[in-house]
């Protein structure tokens, strides 16, 4: 039986460049790994733990600017 992550990984899916760009630039910054969800109007962000959410919050101006959006960025404790 395939996993989910395997049916995705044949059919080509690729994650939107707003999402790549959040975890490229937590990556860069903070050498940590966040979850992302985009919906309509808003973008989640789930860190693994309450310091390095709180970081993001001082810096969710540079990473709405980083990936270009106009949409509310939503950080949350726990992944």
């Amino acid at each position: 039986m395939d996993t989910i992550k395997d049916l995705l990984a044949r059919r080509g899916g690729t994650e939107p460049d707003e999402v790549r760009l959040i975890k490229d630039y937590v990556r860069r910054q903070f050498q940590s790994e966040v979850s992302v969800m985009v919906q309509p109007r808003q973008i989640i962000i789930s860190a693994s733990n309450a310091a390095l959410a709180g970081t993001l919050r001082l810096h969710s101006h540079h990473m709405a600017e980083a990936c270009q959006t106009d949409k509310r960025l939503v950080i949350r404790i726990g992944m």
